[in-house]
């Protein structure tokens, strides 16, 4: 348990992170150190002069994370997390725990290792994941992440009462859903990197056979090529690695990972949109994959895996209509309503016309798209924050528009190449049923 400190008189001393903290970013400052130094530089110093270097850049980093785990601190002040950093330069963060959308534990492998997580935290109008707690015990991390989603009102008043307190252990919940390994593997093999890798495989072994040429260089770019290729399902397996679904409450709670677990939990008044795909090779199987955006997740971050956006990776109709009535309650995946665009949007969308469509459900706006992928956007009107009618060039000489639904998640949806008094019709109706949705929630 780490150890409190603080000014005396304080109701609730500050919480340092758990000493191992220092130790695990010193492991992580000794791959990038050698990866820095690189070979060369081993070949022209010698081992010892190179093992050298190492120690002491090591040394320094070490030296350095403990100084910087001495002065970081963290403890709950009121509605508000404070977290406290630095030496000479001394920062204190104080994060409003009103505007907290989304709590998260990743455990990265070196923090298995030793028993530890990482508490990473979101709020409304953050550019980046604010306040990252690197690193606590386990049971600690899963205390204060109950204890700031009920100070928030996101969670069971239950939440244990102070930080340092000895921590029950978080509800269960019910469980929606775990998808099998073996669907996961079977569906990214069933992508178009995956599917086309044996015939690029065979070309390049074809072309190495009639030229008669196997450098070393050519060798290596081309599994450095295919590797790029396979980068990306590879990781999608390895991310969502023994998903499973729960709900507790009013949240939904989402584990998975292989390398780097991670346990997200997700209000479900701050989903903006559920995202409904059916990729071309996935249809003979049945399968869709299924994906939120959630309100003051942070679409500046870098890594995409940062965000809650996963609700079902792969899974059948069944499995998609049981998930989708859970986050969007009285909506049917089979009996959406849709209509296509005019027969003169054909000019701008000779293959995919038929495909593309827009419908008022009774809770939910519904806008279809995609031709080889198949996607539908759901989005309740209550989270509608503007609509829009833009029209483009060629639009304005065929009578068109596109009508967009912002969201406060960003990409909200869009009813594109609408007859152009459709599409003010349909904009008016948006704004209508998005004001009355947003009043009844404030009436309840």
């Amino acid at each position: 348990m780490p150890a409190p400190w603080g000014p005396p008189g304080e109701t609730e001393p500050r919480q340092r992170l758990h000493p191992l903290s220092p130790a695990l970013h010193g492991a992580k400052s000794l791959v990038v150190v050698i990866a820095g130094l690189s070979w060369s530089t081993l070949s022209r110093v010698g081992f010892g002069w190179f093992a050298a270097l190492v120690a002491v850049f090591v040394l320094g980093a070490t030296v350095l994370s403990v100084v910087s785990w001495w002065n970081t601190g963290y403890h709950v002040v009121g509605r508000e997390l404070r977290v406290y950093e630095g030496l000479l330069w001394r920062r204190t963060r104080a994060i409003p725990l009103e505007r907290l959308q989304a709590v998260e534990v990743v455990r990265p492998l070196l923090a298995q290792l030793t028993g530890l997580a990482e508490l990473r935290l979101e709020v409304v109008g953050g550019g980046k994941t604010e306040a990252p707690l690197a690193y606590l015990g386990v049971a600690e991390a899963a205390a204060l992440r109950q204890r700031l989603l009920a100070v928030a009102g996101r969670a069971p008043a239950s939440a244990p009462a102070t930080v340092g307190a000895p921590s029950t252990p978080a509800p269960a919940g019910r469980r929606l859903h775990a998808v099998r390994n073996q669907d996961l593997l079977v569906s990214q093999l069933l992508t178009p990197q995956a599917f086309l890798l044996p015939f690029g495989l065979a070309f390049v072994v074809a072309q190495f056979l009639s030229e008669g040429s196997w450098s070393f260089i050519a060798v290596a770019s081309t599994l450095t090529a295919m590797a790029g290729v396979l980068l990306q399902p590879v990781r999608r397996v390895l991310d969502d690695w023994s998903f499973r679904l729960d709900a507790d409450g009013d949240t939904l709670r989402v584990h998975n990972g292989l390398l780097e677990t991670r346990v997200q939990t997700v209000p479900l008044h701050r989903v903006q949109t559920v995202g409904v795909t059916w990729p071309l090779l996935w249809r003979m199987k049945g399968w869709l994959r299924l994906r939120l955006e959630v309100a003051g997740y942070s679409a500046g971050e870098p890594d995409d895996r940062n965000r809650p956006d996963r609700l079902l990776p792969v899974g059948d109709a069944g499995t998609g209509e049981r998930v989708v009535a859970e986050v969007l309650p009285g909506v049917r995946l089979d009996a959406l309503p849709g209509t296509p665009p005019p027969r003169r949007a054909r000019w701008l969308r000779p293959l995919s016309r038929a495909v593309v469509g827009v419908g008022l459900d009774e809770r939910v706006f519904v806008a279809r798209s995609g031709l080889l992928t198949r996607s539908v956007t759901l989005v309740p009107y209550a989270r509608i924050q503007s609509v829009r009618v833009t029209q483009g060039p060629a639009q304005r000489r065929l009578r068109l528009a596109t009508v967009h639904a912002d969201t406060a998640g960003g990409a909200g949806a869009a009813a594109v190449d609408r007859d152009l008094a459709d599409a003010w019709e349909l904009a008016a109706e948006l704004t209508a049923r998005a004001q009355a949705a947003r009043s009844a929630d404030r009436s309840r």
